[in-house]
């Protein structure tokens, strides 16, 4: 008989080895799922985990799924610590990709490149708003922040479709759901001609420096942890409670607008009901695969983005259904789960009674 026993203390080796061993059982069910699925294991293995890293053209492509994830997941990591349940990161991507669409079609052949400052900022103001509306209901009405940050996504969702079905539709784009294509000067500037990756790109990583000072070597960064470990001896030693909670939850909205920003004025160049793309929730298993640390969060992206990639791959390759990329983030995210209870218990032989 075997049996839970609960460990002196959390183990740190598990805590390392947990998104290790999960993704390793997820490649174990993947393969499976190949099999039932009537398809070569081998090669379903390689459109995942081959194809997106196997030239220069395939890492660029795989920085432009890896970066709005990585952004997205920085502003969670923040709020996962501080004990603030952001689930709506999407809704504040879509939010940030409107302010920086409004912005962009304002923008005219003769305008220039300077431009891009100003949208990237809207997308961050546009997230900042969005998530503002949770703090504020949480903060004033002691509203969850898990429905309502959630609801919320359906609210951008909607809003888009209003604005690009209706206002801001192209009038010259044969009755599609789109807005005008923007002006060459709001592009979001290439890192190497002919590939897509973009600034987005180094923006994401310097943000990964700068959240890993603010997390872990600044006094409001300390206040912030202490506060979602341990509220009542954040209480005792005076640290705002409501200063946690707004500052988490507008990092959050800054990070997902400044994601929304990069992709409707970088890959898209337009708006469309589409730009929601389901980053803001896969930003969430980003978050914890990578251990909630911006240096985890960069590895687990990454692996997050061979899924996307890999996805679209074995649809258009193997005949396989879009689909099973949210399988593979889903059985990464439960094998996470399950994994992570090692990290308090150990598996110990009881005798039988």
């Amino acid at each position: 008989m075997l049996k839970l026993e609960t460990r002196p203390q959390p183990s740190r080796a598990m805590s390392m080895a947990s998104p290790l061993i999960a993704l390793a059982i997820t490649v174990v069910i993947g393969v499976i799922l190949f099999v039932l699925l009537g398809k070569d294991p081998v090669r379903g293995l390689q459109m995942f985990f081959v194809e997106p890293i196997k030239s220069g053209y395939a890492l660029a492509e795989l920085s432009i799924k890896a970066t709005p994830l990585i952004l997205i997941a920085l502003g969670l990591a923040v709020c996962f610590r501080s004990n603030v349940w952001n689930i709506g990161a999407e809704g504040q991507f879509i939010a940030g990709a409107l302010a920086a669409g409004w912005v962009a079609m304002q923008a005219g052949p003769d305008t220039s490149r300077a431009i891009v400052v100003p949208i990237l900022l809207a997308g961050v103001l546009g997230g900042m708003a969005w998530a503002a509306l949770v703090a504020l209901l949480r903060d004033r009405f002691n509203a969850n922040e898990i429905l309502v940050s959630l609801m919320l996504v359906y609210v951008a969702t909607f809003l888009l479709s209003y604005l690009v079905y209706g206002a801001w539709k192209d009038p010259k784009g044969y009755n599609f759901p789109q807005t005008i294509t923007f002006a060459a000067a709001t592009k979001i500037p290439r890192l190497i001609d002919g590939w897509r990756a973009n600034i987005g790109l180094p923006m994401a990583l310097v943000a990964v420096g700068g959240f890993w000072v603010f997390m872990f070597r600044t006094y409001q960064g300390f206040q912030l942890q202490v506060g979602g470990l341990a509220p009542a001896a954040a209480r005792y030693a005076g640290f705002s409670s409501r200063s946690a909670l707004w500052t988490a939850l507008l990092l959050s909205g800054a990070m997902a607008g400044l994601a929304g920003a990069l992709e409707a004025a970088g890959p898209l160049g337009q708006l469309t009901p589409y730009v929601p793309a389901g980053y803001g929730f896969a930003a969430i298993i980003v978050a914890f695969v990578g251990r909630l640390h911006p240096v985890g969060i960069v590895f687990s992206a990454v692996l997050m983005s061979m899924f996307y990639i890999g996805g679209e791959l074995a649809q258009s390759r193997m005949g396989l259904p879009k689909s099973l990329t949210g399988v593979f983030q889903g059985l990464l995210l439960f094998t996470l789960l399950a994994c992570d209870t090692l990290i308090h218990y150990r598996v110990r032989r009881s005798k039988g009674g």
